[in-house]
């Protein structure tokens, strides 16, 4: 049944929910906390309730984490299944939970968890303009069985419509639910430090739309100009609050729990230990007992001596005082406790890099922007309206407060007017950045023919966004093809082949209609006859002597009707003859005269039966061999005669119009724009030079090539075949592989790598050719060239996969805990794919012996889903119902 709600539901819930009912998609745009995920609930709900399967995907493993204990809270663990990649558990339940990678793969390998499918929910589907991985989205959408409904939950963007209208047009039905309004009214508040009197100015943005007139004039008075354009002596009057300071005005406004995001890790950490070392403490006695029994349950997996690497006990000292720090350098242990604690109300204050605004459900009374500017990986640039609509859409806790806050610190950097623009507009729309990749190519030549594989990527968002039109062209091409098959079924006749027979009624039709004189002969000879007339009908199986009822001129020419002496009524035109009609005999009609009368029929067909006919003599007027021949071979033909002629020449008529509509259609598409046809074309290219591709066939590296997903998939895959990963074991396979994964961050230039080995280092430096040969492939085929190798984790990968402890592995190492977490994560992911895909076992054994031997300690304690303790079961609570809601 249906999951009833303690609440009443919003307008746009219901209206999703109808159209979900209807058997249509829906795409939900509304604001972060609105409750959009009620719909997906009912869409699962409907799910179990007829015996089918739904599944939910996010972008983001520790979403799809949250989002299996909601619902196997809800539906009983025995019910519901995760996949993320990391984790598999209970995959064929009804219920699933996965990233969107997951159900790509699943859909390219034909994967048999996928029957009984009935919805996809996809969560955070404006994920899909992510430059590398937003293209999935697209594919999952493009490839589901167009069976499976959509429901696709979204930010509030400008462009919903468009998207709508596309997937509408993919795929179906597709209705528009777009909700505006938050659930709680957001207040957008700036604060100000001021020099002069030692107190810092909170004041609204907005004054009735407007700018704030008093902060105008504050920002005015500031002295922001450089200094040597201020008057000698003179200083800034204004300035950036400071962190403890900005903890005490929450605390004393009341806007607490809150949320400061700080686009820099170091800076959230930073503000954490500025605070604790000031003081701040925002927690009672019997709420520290708490934090601790939390984060405690949230590292039992953890050794001691991982502990202690990873900063424990400053960790706990923060937590404890209501503090925390929440960004990627976190090992997961860590993240989830503190996402546990902030829900349950227990941490009041964290210090959040950009990434809490992704999906993960932490909403807060108020949200800080300490600066609306960010370093973009070449220049600082300022936050989008999307950007800033995402990292305030967490002010607000439904059903607890009446009103959020979204805070913004003065800058030098910007002005007041700058920042009231930015908080005014709401202008957030979505752009693909769908482009065909080598492992989507070896997959579209091994599932679908050239032709079909091009329409294909021609029904993706990219292609609709350039050219709407040719995306409708190529769904109407689907649609027209379904209905080929069905109605192609019904052409099917046991005599023979029906589609000849009316096919070659038809040459015969368009002969006789090319030769006028012979119609107008076959229209004067049928207007010739009076009732009572016997004529001779050729061919079928109503061949033979049939009575003229009734003679009627019509708008298509002369009309009769007759009847056969076995009672069989005919109406005949001109085109039911080969040549002009002879009369062969008389019957007498009976009175009075009534056609349509049983027993008038049965006197005329018994008179047919005892009369004396002449045989039938051949008036041919204008002989022509062709149309002889045609004549003769619709008369003979097998299928003439079937008593289910009638049904197969509505069924022909249908296929023939159809047939001629296909062609029409791919004839208008190719005429069109086709930019991601052409460069899957030249991915194809590629592939067939470096031998993956034989035509339009897979050759075995193609094979081999479709079953790796990753950002480097042709290079990963030329690397097998050119024996480079062969004869290593298993800490030296792991070390060599982590040169596909690892990306240095903020480093201009990679660090001279480290190698245990000369044969290691030898091996590294025929990657690096292999890499330059490919990117000069690509830069010639003019597709964009795969991104440079990174060896800067080669040593780590290799001593930990050789059993060294973390604070071996990373002592005197810049990365994070939780950096190397995620890039050991991606790795055992890839040595998993190599483990599956090697043909020489030697290298597939030690791929997946790496891949065990990675997963290990904090690894491992990062990656197991555990049942809900007592110490989270309020925070479990609570967090289910601010997501319902």
């Amino acid at each position: 049944m249906v999951p009833e709600y303690d609440f009443e539901l919003d307008d746009f819930q219901r209206r999703a929910m109808v159209a979900l009912d209807a058997g249509e998609s829906v795409l939900v745009a509304a604001p972060t906390g609105s409750g959009k995920t009620v719909v997906a609930e009912h869409a699962v709900a409907a799910a179990l309730e007829t015996g089918g399967k739904a599944f939910y995907t996010s972008p983001i493993k520790a979403l799809s984490n949250q989002k299996y204990a909601d619902f196997a809270r809800r539906y009983g663990a025995d019910r519901v299944g995760l996949l993320t990649g990391d984790t598999t558990t209970n995959g064929e339940a009804p219920v699933v939970v996965m990233t969107t990678e997951v159900l790509r793969n699943m859909i390219y390998a034909a994967s048999p968890t996928l029957e009984g499918l009935r919805y996809v929910v996809l969560d955070e589907v404006h994920y899909l303009q992510d430059t590398y991985r937003g293209p999935v989205w697209e594919e999952v959408i493009i490839h589901l069985e167009p069976s499976v409904r959509l429901v696709c939950l979204s930010a509030t963007v400008s462009n919903a419509e468009e998207l709508s209208h596309w997937i509408a047009t993919v795929r179906g039905p597709t209705a528009t639910i777009i909700e505006e309004r938050r659930p709680v009214t957001l207040h957008n508040l700036y604060l100000v430090a001021d020099k002069t009197s030692d107190r810092l100015h909170l004041l609204p943005t907005l004054v009735d739309g407007r700018p704030n007139p008093e902060a105008l004039r504050l920002d005015a008075s500031s002295g922001r100009q450089p200094r040597h354009q201020r008057g000698r002596g003179s200083r800034r009057r204004l300035s950036t609050p400071g962190r403890v300071e900005v903890a005490e005005v929450l605390h004393d406004e009341g806007m607490l729990p809150a949320i400061t995001f700080i686009f820099s890790r170091a800076g959230c950490d930073q503000a954490v230990n500025q605070c604790l070392d000031a003081g701040v403490r925002l927690t009672t006695v019997e709420e520290r007992q708490r934090i601790r029994a939390i984060c405690e349950e949230h590292t039992a997996g953890l050794a001691d001596a991982d502990l202690d690497v990873l900063g424990w006990s400053r960790w706990m000292a923060a937590m404890e005082a209501g503090l925390a720090a929440h960004h990627a350098g976190m090992v997961p242990p860590f993240k989830e406790a503190v996402e546990a604690c902030f829900v349950a109300g227990l941490v009041k204050l964290v210090f959040a890099t950009e990434t809490l605004a992704l999906g993960i459900n932490m909403p807060a009374r108020a949200v800080v922007i300490e600066k609306l500017t960010k370093f973009g990986g070449e220049r600082h640039q300022t936050l989008t309206a999307g950007e800033y609509t995402q990292l305030t859409g967490r002010a607000g806790r439904r059903g607890i407060d009446e009103v959020g806050y979204a805070i913004v610190l003065w800058s030098p950097f910007l002005t007041f007017e700058q920042v009231a623009s930015l908080v005014s507009a709401r202008t957030f729309a979505i752009a693909s950045s769908f482009r065909p990749t080598y492992n989507m190519a070896a997959n579209l030549v091994r599932r679908y023919p050239a032709g079909t594989a091009h329409h294909l990527l021609n029904l993706s968002f990219a292609q609709y966004q350039a050219d709407a039109d040719i995306v409708a062209l190529e769904a109407r091409l689907d649609r027209s093809a379904r209905r080929l098959a069905t109605v192609r079924a019904a052409l099917g006749c046991e005599r023979g082949d029906a589609a000849e027979y009316f096919t070659l009624r038809r040459r015969l039709d368009q002969a006789r209609a090319a030769r006028p004189s012979v119609r107008a002969d076959l229209e004067a000879g049928l207007a010739r006859l009076r009732p009572g007339d016997v004529v001779w009908v050729p061919g079928g199986k109503s061949a033979g002597p049939a009575a003229v009822l009734s003679v009627s001129n019509r708008r298509g020419g002369v009309r009769l009707r007759a009847l056969t002496p076995k009672r069989r009524r005919l109406s005949l035109a001109a085109d039911d003859f080969d040549e002009v009609p002879d009369t062969v005999g008389h019957v007498v009609l009976p009175q009075p005269y009534a056609p349509n009368a049983t027993g008038f029929q049965r006197e005329v067909a018994a008179s047919l039966a005892k009369a004396r006919l002449r045989r039938p003599r051949l008036r041919q007027r204008h002989p022509d061999p062709e149309l002889d021949e045609l004549a003769v071979a619709v008369a003979d033909h097998p299928v003439a005669g079937c008593p289910e002629l009638e049904r197969h020449r509505a069924a022909w008529v249908q296929v023939d119009r159809l047939e001629r509509e296909v062609t029409t259609t791919k004839r208008n598409v190719k005429g069109r724009s086709a930019t991601l046809a052409r460069q899957f074309d030249r991915v194809l290219g590629v592939l067939e030079d470096w031998g993956y591709l034989d035509g339009w066939s897979l050759t075995e590296a193609g094979e081999r090539l479709g079953r790796i997903y990753h950002e480097t998939d042709l290079l990963v895959a030329e690397c097998l075949e050119e024996g480079l990963l062969d004869g290593l074991d298993a800490p030296a396979m792991a070390a060599l592989v982590s040169v596909f994964v690892f990306e240095a961050r903020g480093r201009a230039e990679p660090a001279t790598p480290w190698f245990p080995s000369t044969e290691l280092r030898r091996r590294w430096s025929a990657i690096e050719r292999l890499h330059h040969r490919l990117v000069e492939a690509e830069a010639r085929a003019g597709l964009p060239t795969t991104r440079p190798l990174d060896p800067g984790f080669v040593a780590l990968a290799h001593a930990w996969a050789a059993g060294n402890d973390l604070g071996e592995v990373l002592d005197d190492e810049e990365l994070s805990g939780g950096d190397f977490v995620r890039n050991v994560k991606q790795l055992i992911d890839l040595l998993r794919q190599l483990g599956d895909v090697a043909s020489v076992p030697g290298t597939a054994s030690a791929a997946r012996n790496a891949a065990d031997r990675l997963f290990r300690g904090v690894i491992e304690a990062s990656t197991v889903i555990s049942a809900i303790d007592e110490a989270d079961e309020e925070a479990a609570a609570v967090m289910a119902d601010h997501e319902s809601r």
